[in-house]
Parts: structure tokens; sequence; C-alpha cells
């Protein structure tokens, strides 16, 4: 069940860890406005994420977005948001052991999500990626080597271990969504790697598109609020950080 209505502080032009949150919020049909894709004449806008980040609507001060407003306070972090929201969703477990495993999961999905980033941008966030390709060739190399297979296997034995179906406990939780886009991103990001890798985690291929199914789900991905990846966000399509 949801309970109220949720404002959502993110980019407007990019899903990146912004989509995180939105998955929840749409399999859960609950009430909520992504801020900054709205109007400026209605309060939107990046104008309106800016003065977030600068403190002017609420505390604690944001480090970065996403920020979502949960009974007028500001909550921050991925994990953290989703900690709040997904019992208030129905996506949560029950008992507070699986509560704590599922943060667990959370953290080590936004470790992982860094890891990603840092693929294309690993000198700096504040440089263009072109002013980087070497050491971004060099560091997607030692990713989809290492990282990839190291994370992704040990997401695939969680999986195993709780069944094959969900990844904490015994219905679906945020944490699942969350693996659906990490696995719809390396997708995007690195085709040609993930098409010999797939095979390696089939478990976590299956949960991604039984997430895909579902109804609200669904109509989310087909509508114009879900965000197409691009070369603005974390998972982005270079051809040449992708193996042949």
């Amino acid at each position: 069940m949801t309970e109220g209505s949720f404002d959502l502080y993110y980019w407007p032009n990019i899903p990146g860890r912004g989509e995180f949150v939105r998955l929840a919020l749409e399999e859960a049909g609950a009430s909520y406005r992504d801020v900054a894709r709205l109007p400026e004449s209605e309060g939107g806008g990046v104008p309106a994420l800016l003065a977030v980040l600068r403190g002017e609507r609420g505390r604690p001060l944001p480090f970065a977005p996403p920020v979502l407003v949960v009974d007028g306070r500001l909550v921050a972090q991925v994990a953290n948001i989703l900690q709040v929201l997904a019992p208030r969703l129905g996506l949560a477990p029950e008992s507070e052991p699986l509560r704590t495993e599922a943060l667990q999961h959370q953290l080590t999905i936004a470790d992982f999500v860094a890891e990603v980033h840092d693929t294309h941008h690993p000198i700096g966030s504040g440089a263009y990626y072109e002013e980087q390709k070497a050491e971004a060739k060099r560091r997607a190399e030692q990713f989809l080597s290492s990282r990839l297979p190291k994370f992704m296997h040990y997401f695939e034995s969680l999986l195993d271990e709780n069944g094959g179906r969900y990844m904490v406990g015994s219905s679906l939780t945020a944490v699942d969504l969350s693996m659906f886009q990490v696995v719809r991103g390396l997708e995007y990001a690195f085709p040609n790697a993930w098409k010999h890798f797939a095979a390696s985690v089939p478990k976590l291929v299956q949960l991604a598109d039984d997430v895909s199914r579902r109804p609200n789900v669904a109509a989310y991905l087909a509508s114009p609020r879900r965000l197409a990846f691009n070369e603005d966000g974390i998972f982005r399509r270079y051809p040449e950080l992708d193996e042949a």
C-alpha cells in the first residue's frame, strides 16, 4: 500500500540514481512529483533542484541528488531513501532482520553503480569523458574483466540462495527493482560484453525480465515518464569501452 504523496528531486534529463527511486514509486502506484521535470512556472526545473541542494527547502542538507521529501523532511542517498520509502510502499520485507539485509544489498548495489560510473569518468566527474578517454579505456577493461563478474556473480549467488525469485524475503522488494535497473543498464552500456556474460547470471536475467513484465513497471517503461539511458547518465554506451 502507499501512504501520501512524495516530491522527488533529481536531474531532469537522465535516469541516473534517481531511477532507483522512481521504479519503487512507479511499482507501488504512488503519487509523486518528479519536480525538476516540471516547468519552472510550476515551481519545477533545475532551479528547484538547486534550491534543495542549497538548503532552501529544508534540512538536513543533502550532499547530492536524488532527494525525496518525506513527511516534510529531506531524505537523500538512494539506499537511505529506499530504506525509508519501501516500507510505506509495501516493498520491504516484514521482519527487521530481513530489512537490514535488504539495506545491505542496496548499499552494495550503490557501490557497484559507482564503479560503473568510474568506467567513463575514472579521473574526475568534473572533467569531460573526452579528456580522460585513455584512462577510461583501462578502467573499463579492468571493470569488465574483474569487477563486473565479482559483483554480478555475488548478486546471482544471493538470488540463488534465496530461492531464485527474489533477492531478499519471499516477495518483491525495492532491491529487486534496483537489480532490474542494474541489469538493463549493463545491457545498454556494454552490449557486447553483456552478451557474453549474461549466461553466467541466468537468475538475474530472469529477475530483470520478470520485473519488466509487472503491470505497473511495464506501463511505466512504456510511458514518457521513463527516461532512456543516455550518455549523460551513469550507464553510458561508448563502443570503445565495450568488449568486441
